[in-house]
């Protein structure tokens, strides 16, 4: 059985399900109330350079571009989504300068070379859907790298300690790795492959809390804030249909 690569996430971005079901998200719920408080209190400059990873079909970038920030890049390397993402800025008027590039090589990425950034953003988890903990740390020293000092990163990622039913899952899993009967497609405890109905196969890495302030020291940045989406606002029920809870990180360029 094939073991979980970046080709394989690649490819299952591309999938017609999952363009169809990010693309209606991006049309029809734009920034969930949790996005906008933190973006509209980490990111209170609307002048400020802001850098994307992984906009998928634009949900994020396009509504910061509604809400007046007006110098924008952002990225995918999902062939398909990036053209909902554009799809969806020229439909809204975005002047969002949208490029293909994977966040573990922005080094090699020409169309930002030049740039420096002021923040950058993560969101929905797309960090977590970078297989290996090396990879998704070099994505985090490449956003560092293109980020001033003192520059703000906001992203998520799922919280394997965020309740009871959560953590009694993850003993059985340790179980299962101890014994070696995991689902041989993972490659680190953690890791999850599983497919839903209208949303295709998603790849997804769930960290503890330890896990990501340690990749935060190691890759160039210094933790400012962290919290459950639960304790930051009150979703609506299609946000959460959309989406599990999840845990926001702020980090500040050292």
């Amino acid at each position: 059985m094939k073991r979980v690569s970046a080709n394989v996430v690649r490819s299952d971005f591309n999938d017609l399900l999952a363009v169809m079901h990010y693309t209606r998200a991006a049309h029809k719920l734009g920034l969930w109330a949790s996005e906008r408080i933190l973006i509209e209190r980490f990111f209170p400059d609307k002048g400020a350079r802001l850098l994307e990873a992984g906009c998928g079909a634009g949900r994020v970038s396009v509504a910061l571009w509604e809400l007046g920030y007006r110098h924008l890049h952002a990225f995918d390397f999902a062939e398909e989504l990036l053209v909902q993402a554009e799809s969806l800025a020229l439909e809204r008027q975005a002047g969002i300068t949208l490029f293909p590039a994977d966040a573990t090589a922005l080094g090699q990425c020409h169309v930002i070379r030049d740039t420096v950034f002021d923040g950058a953003l993560f969101m929905f988890n797309g960090l977590m859907q970078i297989p290996l903990r090396r990879n998704r740390r070099r994505a985090l020293r490449g956003l560092a790298a293109k980020c001033r000092p003192g520059g703000t990163l906001l992203f998520t990622t799922h919280d394997r300690d965020s309740s009871p039913a959560e953590q009694a899952m993850w003993r059985l899993e340790a179980l299962r790795w101890a014994r070696g009967a995991q689902d041989t497609r993972l490659r680190e405890f953690g890791d999850r492959y599983f497919s839903e109905e209208g949303t295709g196969r998603t790849f997804m890495h769930l960290p503890d809390r330890e896990e990501i302030l340690a990749d935060l020291a190691a890759t160039g940045w210094t933790h400012t804030y962290d919290a459950m989406r639960r304790d930051i606002a009150q979703e609506s029920r299609a946000v959460r249909e959309f989406s599990d809870d999840c845990r926001f990180w702020v980090a500040q360029r050292a």
